[in-house]
């Protein structure tokens, strides 16, 4: 499936699959025992347990650098979370919930909206009840409770994205809860984790439509931010080569470079241009959706050795621990 949709410009999520109407995940590993699911360049929570480190000292250093180069605040966050969640409800309304997603071709529309409902209803409980550790699979499912009958598809999405917005809204800066990227705090983290959660998942659902809208450029550069130097700076990426081997990527319409350096253990990232065997450059919207594989990239510019890429796209997955 993953050369398939790669020949496409899409990739599947790989790391999930339906099955009896859910989405559960595709085993990536175990760990003490317990799965350990793989994501294809998207975050998405798992219904198992997982190892997921808590932020701490060690990666706040790296998490200060991510959020001084966009510049976005909390609020600012929120906001494309509300924007971003209202877009993808308003493209939910018009397409049939059995239809296809291009961008995600095991998933169909219907399966998609419960990803996204069930995503924002268990990070809103984190938030909300302070939690410290994560949830077992059967909290989970009381989290989510039963899933909608298609007539109500979108209301229910509607209803866990308002609690989503609100909670964040609500909650103190200083709230202790349990998160799993680099972050300045646990709120910072889950209101920009959930508004590119949103904004990926909504590019998604348009397009079944066929266009999808681009970014705004300050928070397209917060999404690579997010992506290169926060799940990317992570162990255990499965991006790897030997020798090292690094990728550019440029934007051309905002002042954002990034150097992905693909190695033996894995991929790292960090901000700047340099010396790559592979460029990719073009706006930083159309950047945003290509690193997480949501359009093709052949109508951008690259130059090198575009086999780097196509590892990039092949393989660049997100793990939880």
């Amino acid at each position: 499936m993953v050369a398939t949709a790669a020949r496409a410009g899409f990739h599947t999520q790989g790391g999930w699959r339906p099955v009896n109407g859910r989405i559960v995940p595709l085993q990536g590993g175990d760990t003490d025992g317990r799965l350990v699911p793989q994501f294809l360049v998207t975050g998405h929570p798992s219904t198992e347990t997982a190892k997921p480190e808590i932020v701490g000292a060690r990666r706040s250093c790296r998490a200060a650098a991510s959020w001084q180069n966009s510049g976005m605040r909390i609020e600012e966050h929120i906001a494309a979370l509300r924007h971003e969640g209202e877009l993808l409800a308003k493209a939910a309304e018009v397409v049939e919930p059995g239809a296809a997603v291009p961008t995600c071709p095991e998933w169909t529309v219907r399966e998609l909206i419960h990803h996204v409902g069930r995503t924002h209803r268990w990070a809103a409980r984190f938030v909300r009840d302070a939690r410290p550790t994560p949830t077992t699979p059967e909290e989970d499912e009381q989290t989510w409770g039963a899933m909608p009958q298609d007539s109500s598809l979108v209301a229910w999405f509607r209803d866990g994205h308002a609690s989503l917005v609100e909670t964040l809204e609500a909650a103190p800066p200083d709230v202790a809860c349990w998160s799993f990227l680099p972050a300045p705090s646990p709120l910072a983290f889950w209101a920009r984790r959930q508004a590119h959660e949103t904004a990926i998942h909504r590019a998604d659902a348009q397009s079944v439509l066929g266009d999808i809208t681009g970014y705004a450029a300050g928070f397209s550069e917060d999404g690579i931010d997010e992506l290169l130097l926060c799940f990317f700076s992570r162990a255990r990426n499965r991006v790897r080569s030997d020798p090292v081997r690094t990728l550019a990527v440029t934007a051309t319409d905002a002042d954002a470079a990034w150097l992905v350096h693909i190695g033996p253990d894995g991929a790292r990232a960090q901000r700047g241009a340099g010396t790559a065997e592979c460029e990719l450059r073009g706006p930083v919207s159309d950047l945003y959706l290509g690193l997480w594989n949501r359009r093709a990239v052949d109508d951008l510019e690259i130059s090198g050795d575009q086999s780097l890429l196509a590892l990039w796209r092949e393989r660049a997955t997100i793990r939880w621990s």
